[in-house]
């Protein structure tokens, strides 16, 4: 019978990790008596002894990833309030270039919004979300920050708050954005809202709560990633390939300097 953890994980996950995160979270808890109410301290030391187990660090990355997703269930079922493992960000090198055939055409991006949707609402919900990133080229951090407030229909523009890597700007919503934008506001999001949650945050999960960064980052490559074998279909990709396409376009550096 399938547990209420896997049931969890395979809302956000593909069947292939929730199987490798499944087998991690199984170990762990193996290894760590009283793992619910494990501190920072107890999972670092757990990483430890994995590390002198395992020199492969994607071994030891996916490991981690497994534990947080554990503990973000715990906080999701109200077992904890916290997650431990939020704050631990490996060290171990590893590659960030992207390479050349990963990129995408404008073309191929625009793709992405036709995507069929098996569920209207969350249709709708979705072609927001990878409109501000085929668009507007933002990171998954800025789309979780985006409000309600921040979308500014008449005039056109969706205001993004200032980030660790990222300045506070207003960007250019295109015309298709601004009726999608509308209906979704007025008449989808009061909807996917779960009852008796206040929120003014733009993007809302399918808990009914406001949609977090890592969510974003999971969605796009478990939904888009099949619609081009063999390249990386990411958050970080696409918004690689949105600045390739402005650059190649011709338009101005001050241009392309607000959405980088």
């Amino acid at each position: 019978m399938e547990s209420g953890l896997q049931r969890y994980l395979r809302q956000y996950y593909a069947a292939g990790t929730v199987r490798e995160y499944s087998r991690d979270i199984a170990a762990y808890l193996l290894h760590q008596s009283g793992a619910e109410q494990a501190m920072y301290k107890d999972i670092t030391a757990y990483i430890g002894a994995l590390r002198s187990r395992y020199s492969n660090a994607s071994t030891i990355r996916g490991a981690v990833c497994a534990i947080k997703a554990y503990y973000s269930y715990l906080c999701h079922t109200g077992m904890r309030k916290d997650n431990p493992a939020k704050a631990i960000h490996l060290k171990d090198r590893r590659s960030s270039d992207i390479q050349l055939q990963d990129l995408f055409t404008a073309a191929e991006l625009e793709a992405m919004l036709e995507r069929r949707e098996p569920y209207y609402r969350w249709g709708y919900r979705n072609k927001v979300l990878v409109g501000l990133l085929i668009y507007q080229g933002l990171w998954p951090q800025e789309i979780a920050a985006v409000r309600v407030e921040d979308i500014d229909l008449t005039a056109a523009t969706v205001y993004i708050r200032a980030a660790t890597k990222t300045s506070a700007r207003a960007l250019p919503l295109k015309a298709n954005q601004v009726l999608l934008f509308y209906e979704y506001i007025h008449a989808i999001r009061p909807k996917l809202i779960k009852q008796g949650t206040t929120t003014d945050k733009l993007l809302i999960g399918l808990q009914g709560r406001p949609l977090p960064a890592w969510a974003i980052s999971v969605h796009i490559k478990r939904c888009y990633g099949a619609m081009y074998p063999g390249r990386t279909v990411c958050p970080h990709t696409i918004r690689q390939s949105v600045i390739t396409n402005l650059l190649k376009a011709g338009h101005d550096i001050s241009v392309v300097q607000l959405f980088a």
